[in-house]
């Protein structure tokens, strides 16, 4: 068979197969075969160089011309392929059947406990306050007795924009505030972001803190212990066990760190008979720092000499991971739908 009787010997053989197809997959096929870098024409006019010199424009042109035909019969069957299954796709729609509800969204888990945390306060006689993230030196450090070259800006590592601004690293500069804007008697709770220069399994560069302040004449250790002793059970429950441990800090003396009996084990050390990974066997996990204000940070916002007052701090994911059983501090962050819709 000669080339241009082999061309129009493709164009009847593709048609043909065009009405057989009744897929998208099928037309595919097809349509490679024929037209193809290895396919049925590119095999035909690999022998063009056995025509004579003159007759070979006449093939390529016939061989265009047949390239467009294909073309377009492959394309006028796929969309009348495609108009089939969308007509079927309507007859099956039933439009008395009942919709389906949208995907039901969440708040993210620091923000439920947050919100927890101060409404606990709340109830209790505090004011929710905030602050700005871009911070002054005085107000993060200098006011809270940590003036410059005090070892205990060491235990922060601070990200500073300028040598006196710096992105806070806790929210106490609130409470600062509050103090120099009001009074005593005053209950305030601070949540808000904070930022350390920190970043590893257990750690984040930025994360969630709530601190909380009263300051009133007559205040005591043991009214900080009330105080935090109910808002530990309102956040976990009745039978949770409280106990403080001497700490230091340098804007409260004495200061204490707080530990509540293990959630996840039940403060038994164990779960089914494994060591508690939590608490790591002891039945105890720390969950926030407090202390008596010292007196020193009130000499800084020219509160009297007399006047005493309680602070505390904790750290927001923390508490959500006691909470809610959470083994894996990234997961806050890698904004999983499959993670966060348990939360819903």
């Amino acid at each position: 068979m000669d080339i241009l009787a082999a061309l129009d010997s493709l164009v009847t053989e593709f048609e043909s197969g065009l009405a057989l197809a009744s897929t998208p997959e099928s037309l595919e096929e097809l349509r490679v075969d024929a037209l193809g870098r290895k396919g049925k024409l590119a095999q035909i006019m690999s022998r063009l160089p056995e025509l004579e010199p003159a007759a070979r424009p006449a093939a390529g042109q016939k061989a265009n011309s047949v390239k467009e035909r294909c073309n377009a019969l492959f394309e006028a069957r796929k969309q009348a392929i495609l108009a089939i299954r969308e007509s079927a796709a309507l007859r099956r729609f039933d439009p008395t059947l009942p919709g389906r509800a949208p995907w039901r969204g969440s708040l993210h888990p620091t923000t439920l406990i947050t919100e927890e945390i101060c409404a606990v306060f709340s109830g209790m006689g505090f004011d929710v306050v905030s602050g700005p993230e871009v911070e002054h030196d005085y107000y993060n450090f200098e006011a809270l007795n940590m003036p410059a070259a005090h070892p205990a800006r060491d235990m922060q590592d601070t990200l500073y924009i300028t040598g006196q601004t710096l992105l806070r690293t806790h929210t106490s500069p609130v409470q600062v505030r509050s103090m120099l804007a009001r009074r005593p008697p005053l209950a305030v709770i601070a949540p808000g972001k904070v930022y350390r220069r920190d970043s590893d399994l257990t750690h984040t560069p930025m994360f969630h803190q709530v601190e909380g302040l009263l300051v009133e004449e007559g205040t005591s250790l043991a009214h900080l212990r009330g105080t935090l002793t109910i808002f530990v059970r309102a956040v976990f429950g009745a039978q949770t066990r409280v106990r403080f441990r001497p700490s230091f800090f340098p804007f409260t003396e004495p200061s204490a760190e707080v530990d509540i009996s293990c959630s996840i084990c039940g403060g038994e050390g164990q779960v089914a008979g494994q060591p508690c990974r939590v608490c790591k066997t002891t039945g105890w996990v720390e969950i926030l720092g407090c202390g008596m204000v010292d007196p020193a940070v009130f000499a800084a916002v020219g509160y009297p000499e007399d006047i005493s007052g309680f602070a505390f701090g904790m750290g927001v994911e923390r508490v959500a991971m006691l909470k809610y059983g959470i083994g894996d501090l990234r997961m806050f962050f890698e904004n999983d739908a499959r993670f966060l819709a348990q939360f819903a």
